[in-house]
């Protein structure tokens, strides 16, 4: 059985930089795995170790995703081989184009039993891409998962709601959505990151994949950091009746 985990490429989150106009760039910030989509494929190579299964890691993207470092980087975390859509066609995706975009990629690779997905993705963390692929796909689709386990042609799965948690049995294929808590992502061994270098990573053009021209559904006029304002420093101290009501009374004052 093969296990597809879909993983999408972002900025490091720590090298994005805010202009003094307030415009947030990108300029010295590398490609990077999602951090939700490491627990991903984290919990994607647990069940095909587990099981025997093979692990396939899919993304698609700008043409800039088809970046060497990067590929090593995702082969050597346990797949045995990636599938990407590099394409500048496919730059600036909504989550309906992205699921749309998998889709394709998805059905040109053909033969899979269990569809894992991040819970969101680093930059905008809309978590719709997982029910969206599930629904175009037409196959069982679950999200919020923090457990899962494979029995036969089904699997078990644990949601940690906010008030209770779960225990579903979902039929195989399927699409599941993890969450952070699922596990701990490993750090690559040297020895894996060598071998990475001998897998697998096949690009295609959207063309190639099968997937159309896309047709923006969203403009995006203006991204930028909120205002920053300095501290007022205003420290109530004390727990006391009057000390709560000096409180009270500052912060009515400021919202008004």
């Amino acid at each position: 059985m093969n296990i597809i985990a879909c993983f999408k490429v972002v900025p490091e989150e720590q090298d994005i930089t805010i202009k003094p106009n307030r415009e947030i760039s990108f300029e010295k910030a590398p490609l990077a795995i999602s951090a939700y989509d490491l627990n991903c494929i984290e919990a994607g190579i647990q069940l095909a170790e587990a099981h025997g299964a093979s692990l396939i890691g899919v993304s698609v993207g700008a043409a800039k995703i088809d970046d060497s470092k990067l590929k090593k980087n995702v082969l050597s975390r346990g797949p045995e081989s990636i599938f990407m859509i590099a394409d500048d066609q496919l730059d600036n995706l909504d989550t309906y184009q992205t699921a749309n975009a998998l889709k394709g990629l998805i059905a040109k690779i053909g033969d899979y039993g269990l569809i894992l997905c991040g819970e969101g993705s680093a930059d905008l963390y809309a978590q719709q891409v997982g029910p969206q692929l599930g629904q175009l796909l037409n196959l069982p689709t679950i999200n919020s998962v923090s457990k899962l386990t494979l029995e036969g042609d089904k699997a078990i799965v644990e949601r940690t709601l906010e008030n209770e948690v779960e225990n579903l049995e979902i039929a195989l294929p399927a699409v599941v959505s993890v969450t952070s808590d699922i596990n701990l992502p490993r750090i690559p061994s040297m020895k894996q990151i060598l071998a990475a270098g001998k897998k697998q990573a096949t690009i295609w053009k959207a063309g190639d994949a099968g997937v159309g021209a896309v047709k923006g559904t969203i403009e995006v006029i203006e991204t930028k950091a909120p205002e920053q304002t300095d501290r007022k420093q205003d420290i109530v101290q004390g727990d006391s009746d009057e000390s709560i009501k000096e409180f009270v009374a500052k912060i009515r004052e400021i919202l008004k």
